[in-house]
């Protein structure tokens, strides 16, 4: 899975530091003093985002009959590929 990770630095006068998430996973935020520390807390936030989401769709559901494969997905232009 390749995903785009975004850092944008925080004004000093804001704390300073970095705010990193993914642009094609909602919900994968981060932050760190160092842009090495928000990569890695990115990382982690993923990964912990990545799993609850494995957890909450592996529950049985009642009187639901459920499919699930592996898919892939190419976003962009398909003329850049």
């Amino acid at each position: 899975m390749v995903l785009t990770a975004v850092f944008e630095e925080v004004p000093k006068s804001d704390g300073g530091g970095y705010l990193a998430y993914a642009e094609e996973l909602p919900g994968a935020v981060s932050e760190g003093e160092t842009l090495e520390e928000a990569r890695e807390n990115l990382r982690d936030a993923i990964a912990i985002l990545l799993e609850a989401n494995r957890e909450l769709s592996s529950k049985p559901r009642q009187s639901k009959a459920v499919k699930r494969e592996k898919m892939t997905i190419v976003v962009g232009n398909p003329t850049t590929r």
